[in-house]
């Protein structure tokens, strides 16, 4: 992987497990870091946000086309 930049922050875990599932399937390139610190419990990730998505420059607007999609409001199940 060439050097990556930050593409998008993200809200919670599951939205970066069905992000990754996503990126994995479409074989695009890119790493989850999560702010999770056990030291602290999880209290500053829940804080502000669970943590980012980088990848490659030449990936962002693919990426960011998926993360588009799959946040409309017309393809998010409510929860039963």
């Amino acid at each position: 992987m060439k050097t990556t930049v930050r593409i998008l922050t993200l809200k919670n875990e599951i939205e970066a497990s069905l992000l990754d599932e996503i990126l994995n399937e479409r074989g695009i390139p890119h790493i989850l870091r999560s702010l999770h610190d056990s030291v602290y419990d999880g209290m500053w990730q829940s804080e502000s946000c669970w943590g980012f998505l980088d990848a490659d420059e030449e990936n962002k607007e693919e990426i960011l086309k998926i993360y588009d999609e799959m946040s409309r409001p017309e393809n998010i199940i409510d929860p039963i």
